[in-house]
């Protein structure tokens, strides 16, 4: 089928960035549910119509809260609008669902396993997984680090918190549709650099903006990661730098890991132990936040058209 000329339509590559769904996952869908429905061009590229794409964002929206493509994807854009919009009207019953700080901190001194892995699933599914991790996950990590610091936890407190919330975040990113599209980003850490929660964060906001995430886990040596990002054909290494990791080391070791790696792969960097230090880090995107980690994924694609 030939699309019509009067009637504006997007690639398959806009679309992915549009939407966060990627070209892999827009195909299956066509084969298995029959939707999206692309036309062609001269060329035989698929070309969505508006309304499709529209339509696409809705079922991106409700997967970010849980539901299934098999459950969604062959609903009417109405019936879609419809369910959203009940998720937005739903009353919370605050005594039920609420979720405090002190809360969460007893759960973890007394090491209730059910009990916490079911309040973090309560919370991803309310707030989608980029919000989840942004606010919520955020703001624990700071709560639990300052309990430690006044002698409230303990070190297997803070690590039976740490294992929990990775659990679910894993669990989180694995159920996102399709295996990612551009660019490809290698999470990784330095050698010394023992906290791996940090790439998670970062790779549960980057996976549901389209992003093909590949994770080596922590304390990488840098010749390795050149090789990986080479093996990979990687546009982007990304690189995690807790409170924990020495300053000197990691304003060393950077410029020297840019030196190893293509000119075209980009070199990001975030975490505490770096934050403000931009000026120090010539050629490295030094990304200020969790939210800045997508803004940096946009820059990325604007430079790097389809």
């Amino acid at each position: 089928m030939q699309t019509n000329k009067t009637q504006p339509a997007l690639n398959i590559a806009a679309v992915e960035r549009d939407t966060g769904l990627s070209k892999d996952t827009l195909r299956v869908w066509e084969r298995r549910y029959g939707f999206p429905t692309p036309a062609r061009d001269a060329n035989g590229d698929r070309l969505y119509a508006l309304e499709q794409v529209e339509k696409l964002r809705l079922i991106r929206r409700l997967l970010d809260q849980g539901r299934r493509p098999a459950k969604i994807v062959a609903r009417t854009t109405e019936e879609l609008m419809q369910e959203i919009e009940a998720l937005q009207s739903t009353p919370t019953n605050e005594s039920s669902t609420a979720f405090s700080e002190a809360d969460f901190l007893q759960l973890v001194r007394l090491h209730r396993h059910a009990e916490l892995r079911s309040s973090l699933q309560q919370m991803l599914l309310r707030q989608g997984l980029q919000r989840f991790v942004a606010d919520t996950i955020a703001a624990l990590n700071v709560a639990v680090g300052q309990a430690w610091l006044r002698g409230e936890l303990d070190v297997p407190e803070e690590h039976f918190y740490s294992e929990q919330v990775q659990n679910v975040l894993r669990n989180a990113i694995g159920s996102q549709p399709g295996p990612g599209g551009t660019p490809r980003i290698l999470l990784t850490t330095f050698p010394e650099e023992l906290h791996a929660l940090g790439l998670l964060m970062v790779e549960a906001m980057l996976v549901p903006e389209g992003a093909a995430c590949i994770s080596l886990g922590t304390q990488t040596p840098l010749a390795d990661i050149r090789s990986a990002a080479l093996a990979g054909r990687i546009d982007v290494v990304a690189l995690s730098f807790s409170s924990a990791y020495p300053l000197r080391q990691a304003l060393e070791g950077l410029p020297r890991l840019r030196q190893m790696l293509a000119p075209e792969v980009a070199l990001w960097a975030g975490g505490t132990a770096i934050q403000g230090k931009e000026g120090r880090l010539e050629g490295i995107r030094v990304v200020a936040s969790l939210d800045d980690a997508v803004t940096a994924l946009n820059e990325w694609r604007a430079a790097h058209p389809a």
